[in-house]
């Protein structure tokens, strides 16, 4: 249905390497290592310097690529991406990275964002004769360098990003060189690598450990990148920037052993936790987190209440994807295919749970259900993030606020929803000190948009999809 949320889904993640021979295979594992921001369609884009090759599917990324087709991706650079779907988008002809032929040279693109003025620029060049093949933004991107100019490459993305609004992270390959780019608000992540001579592109800074590559830098809110057989040459394409990166990156869609300006997100984690109990500590007799993107504020929690640290929910790790439809009872049993309560541990007692955010509550009251089921006495319910009341617009699937459950109910309503016999958020302040503890610079902070309404650009009406303006 339209609007429906099915979870907080990040869109995509984006790896690049310029300068190995072997650069599709460490993109592929690059991708892997990227496999929790995207797991419906993948693709590799590569260059041999004359040439471009270029696979993708829809799947995970060992579906999508075989042996026999890495090996035909040859070239000493590549770009890939792995893309979560929104509703409408899902299309083979927006897998990314996106590849655009013109008589003088291809262009790949591979984009993590979104834009917020993308419906306005794709009525304006198709109104000056563009014929769009996507209905992703990514494409309109490509259509504004291009139209910018193809001889001074680097002016014409620069001229182009200057007409862009909203969130991305981009990396661009033609058959000579890579560009990189970023946001004038570095709403998403993206950090440049080094193997050997090689440099490497990566969403997060996990993948470059996967690969045995060294994180030199993040690349900066408002810079322009180019890298070629000469080296890397940075610039800036505006003054105007003020680092605003994605707070739930910290909390949720970064893996754990990623850094983010700076910071170790499991070490970011770990002081939410500890800020979450300060704020709202409960008698108990153990804490447990709901697996994976919660461990880490639950340790912090544990540790900051004085209370052990306990495997009371255990994930699953064998579930794959299926194409059974279930009956609406099958589908409400369906977390615990996912996860499952560990008797022996709740059974009789108060049992804290963390979890890093609340979107429909759907998981949350199954989850207390099962600890319940299982024996726990009580359950309270922490969670690591404030409540998430507004949608977004820079990538994330909540494009509308009807079945975001703090958006219309209060704490206590929330409460009873979710059968927890206590509910407490992380406060906004509580957020921001656990990420940025002490940075005042525009090189540092965070959006909170989907908690507080703030948001660091300008929406335009036609970002708003027509069921939320109702």
């Amino acid at each position: 249905m339209p609007g429906e949320i099915r979870g907080l889904n990040e869109e995509c993640g984006v790896f690049g390497v310029f300068g190995h021979p072997e650069a599709a295979q460490l993109t592929y594992y690059g991708l892997h290592a990227l496999q929790h921001r995207g797991q419906e369609g993948a693709g590799v884009v590569t260059t041999d310097g004359e040439n471009v090759h270029a696979v993708k599917g829809h799947g995970l990324v060992n579906e999508v690529f075989s042996e026999n087709q890495l090996v035909e991706l040859v070239g000493h650079a590549s770009v890939g991406h792995v893309r979560y779907a929104t509703a409408g988008d899902g299309g083979y002809e927006n897998i990314q990275p996106l590849l655009f032929r013109t008589q003088k040279e291809s262009m790949a693109l591979a984009h993590n964002g979104n834009l917020v003025n993308a419906q306005g620029l794709k009525n304006q060049l198709e109104a000056q004769g563009s014929i769009l093949q996507t209905t992703s933004d990514t494409e309109v991107i490509a259509h504004l360098i291009q139209r910018a100019g193809n001889v001074y490459k680097e002016e014409a993305i620069a001229q182009a990003l200057s007409m862009v609004k909203g969130a991305y992270s981009l990396a661009i390959l033609t058959e000579t060189c890579m560009y990189v780019a970023m946001d004038p608000r570095g709403l998403r992540p993206l950090s440049i690598g080094k193997l050997g001579d090689a440099y490497i592109v990566s969403s997060e800074t996990c993948a470059f450990d996967v690969i045995g590559a060294t994180h030199v830098r993040e690349v900066k809110p408002g810079e322009l990148i180019k890298i070629d057989e000469d080296g890397m040459k940075s610039r800036r394409f505006t003054s105007k920037i003020q680092r605003t990166l994605c707070s739930m990156e910290y909390v949720y869609f970064s893996r754990p052993d990623s850094d983010l300006d700076g910071k170790n997100v499991h070490a970011s984690r770990k002081t939410m936790g500890r800020k979450l109990a300060e704020e709202s500590f409960v008698e108990a007799d153990v804490v447990t987190g709901v697996p994976d993107s919660s461990i880490s504020a639950a340790i912090g929690y544990a540790e900051e209440a004085s209370l052990p640290y306990e495997l009371g929910l255990i994930k699953n790790r064998y579930v794959g994807r299926t194409f059974i439809q279930p009956s609406q009872e099958l589908r409400e049993q369906g977390v615990k295919m996912k996860l499952s309560a560990v008797r022996g541990i709740v059974e009789g007692k108060r049992v804290v749970m963390v979890d890093d955010s609340i979107v429909r509550g759907t998981t949350s009251r199954r989850i207390v259900q099962m600890l319940k089921d299982a024996g726990a006495t009580e359950v309270h319910v922490r969670i690591a993030s404030p409540p998430i009341k507004n949608p977004c617009y820079y990538g994330i699937d909540t494009s509308t606020s009807g079945e975001l459950l703090a958006a219309t109910r209060t704490f206590e309503e929330m409460k009873e929803e979710i059968g927890a016999d206590s509910l407490h958020f992380l406060s906004t302040d509580g957020l921001e000190s656990s990420i940025h503890e002490g940075e005042q610079s525009l090189e540092h902070g965070s959006c909170q948009a989907c908690f507080t309404g703030n948001y660091p650009t300008e929406i335009f009406p036609s970002t708003i999809p027509p069921y939320e303006k109702e």
